[in-house]
């Protein structure tokens, strides 16, 4: 333990210390912690990185899908929801058959049970790293729901191959019934579990007297519990945590207070950043473990990164066949919801992005890792180490060639230009002058018939109109005081109604909920 744990300090530092500089050069800091960790994966004094399998599911993913069920707009997840629905399953199933039908014509005793292992593990695109390169460059509202969707769901539909492909490997035979029966269970029972917990979560915090430390700690335990939950009863537990994660988030507003808001935002933005890190350093620091194993195989480096080199080829090119044909879908069965573009070439140039955006990540070394070293029969798991290999050299190169070329291409194509920026600002003001007007005419109700010269109201009306020009909150009595927390929780009211307006986009409405959740805990303090 006493030598662990410099280390794993030494861990977190380094992430810290790499992110600042990812930030500065304006590149998405996984491809930093990935060199970085296979650098310093090769300095001897170093501790060897050892995952245990069994584990590695459950101490990572469940927070991660959480957070990022949390995340995202749940408004534009129903809008765009053929797309999402599309590269989420039809996609992976796709990606991961034609890994598994490559693999097994190329690979040297790999079956066609292996390949779709492998296409599972490596079918999911990253969401963590699309996000950290798309931060720097700026894409359309529709392109950034559709990467938001998809990463949210795909990593249920590839795990869902991998633990299938996981049982025909170890028992050599896959039966199609028992298949189709298990795999409704899986999804049915993982919505369903997710959704009884997250209810009876939300109840918990309602009906317990909670305060913003407690609330945190049971949001940080609840994916974990969903997850633990569904895979005790065989069904999938990402599934569970997913849905479970997307019913807390529609109704954050019901059971948590300010405080909590305010404080786990926080808390769980650092969490997340941490795991996340953590697991792209071990993406590096795990290699001379793997390469080892490629030698007690028998099997040459150069042969393994060739492998390696293939299976990312064919991950791209599924990628961008899969993104043109869920276009012409689009455009003939629904061309209303075809993302807007400045020209019809823009337009299909669109699928080509799509199709480029998918760096691995955190899934794909999960799944590998979480692969048993041993059958049940005790003998060694098949093609285990060149696995793991093929995945390193999957994510490494996606990182890198389509990591850092993403942001170029994005700019020098034009693509979004212009897109988003006017309906952004007119949503903006279209908010801000809808809440103003909500506001007065509340206020106009309920106080038209106060007396003249209540001081507190008068300077309550004034300082709406004129907040920069307060000097003192000497007048905020316990009146004036109830009065301001009402104004907030109107306005928290309408903007919950503005919300179901397509045309105002989630994220907008999110930030002036987080202003307000600032102003009530600035009035705690008065």
């Amino acid at each position: 333990m006493h030598t662990i744990l410099p280390f794993l300090l030494a861990m977190i530092a380094a992430i810290v210390l790499l992110e600042m500089l990812a930030t500065k050069l304006k590149i998405a800091y996984p491809i930093l912690l990935v060199v970085a960790g296979l650098l310093v994966s090769f300095l001897p004094w170093l501790p060897r990185v050892t995952v245990n399998p069994d584990l590695i599911f459950f101490i990572f993913l469940p927070p991660l899908l959480f957070e990022a069920a949390w995340s995202v707009s749940f408004k534009e997840m129903k809008k765009w929801w053929r797309i999402i629905g599309s590269f989420a399953f039809l996609v992976v199933f796709f990606t991961a058959f034609s890994v598994a039908i490559v693999t097994h014509y190329f690979i040297p005793g790999f079956t066609i049970a292996l390949g779709f292992l492998l296409g599972g593990i490596v079918s999911p695109p990253d969401a963590v790293s699309t996000g950290a390169i798309t931060k720097f460059v700026k894409i359309s509202k529709s392109t950034s729901a559709i990467l938001e969707g998809e990463s949210l769901l795909n990593d249920a539909s590839s795990l869902i191959i991998f633990r299938f492909a996981l049982v025909a490997v170890g028992t050599g035979q896959f039966i199609w019934q028992q298949a189709a029966t298990s795999f409704l269970w899986m999804v049915i029972g993982g919505v369903g579990v997710g959704l009884f917990l997250a209810w009876f979560f939300v109840q918990a915090h309602k009906r317990l007297p909670t305060d913003a430390s407690s609330d945190m700690a049971f949001t940080l335990i609840e994916p974990y519990f969903m997850y633990w939950a569904a895979e005790q009863l065989h069904c999938s537990g990402v599934l569970a945590v997913v849905t479970g994660g997307l019913f807390m988030s529609a109704r954050r507003l019901s059971f948590l207070n300010s405080s909590s808001r305010i404080r786990s935002f926080s808390v769980w933005e650092s969490f997340v950043f941490i795991l996340n890190g953590i697991v792209f350093l071990i993406i590096g620091l795990e290699l001379p473990e793997i390469v080892e194993g490629l030698q007690t195989m028998g099997i040459p480096l150069r042969t393994a990164i060739g492998y390696g080199v293939l299976v990312t080829g064919v991950l791209i090119a599924a990628r961008i066949i899969s993104s043109y044909a869920a276009m012409i879908a689009t455009m003939i069965f629904r061309p209303g919801v075809v993302p807007r573009t400045r020209s019809n070439i823009g337009r299909f140039l669109i699928p080509l992005l799509l199709g480029w955006t998918g760096m691995r990540g955190v899934v794909s070394l999960a799944a590998a890792l979480a692969i048993p070293i041993t059958l049940d029969n005790g003998s060694p798991f098949p093609e285990r180490n060149l696995i793991l290999f093929i995945t390193f050299v999957v994510i490494l190169l996606t990182l890198l060639v389509q990591g850092l070329t993403l942001p170029y291409i994005i700019t020098r194509s034009g693509l979004f230009q212009g897109l988003d920026g006017e309906s952004e600002e007119s949503s903006k003001q279209k908010m801000k002058h809808g809440l103003k007007q909500h506001v007065y005419q509340f206020l106009k109700n309920k106080y038209e018939s106060e007396p003249n010269g209540n001081a507190g109201l008068e300077k309550i009306l004034k300082q709406w109109e004129e907040r920069a020009k307060a000097t003192d909150d000497s007048w905020m009595n316990g009146k004036t005081k109830i009065l301001f927390v009402e104004l907030l929780e109107i306005q928290r009211q309408y903007l919950t109604e503005l919300n179901k307006d397509p045309q105002i986009d989630e994220e907008i409405i999110r930030n002036q909920l987080y202003q307000l959740d600032l102003e009530e805990e600035r009035l705690k303090i008065i």
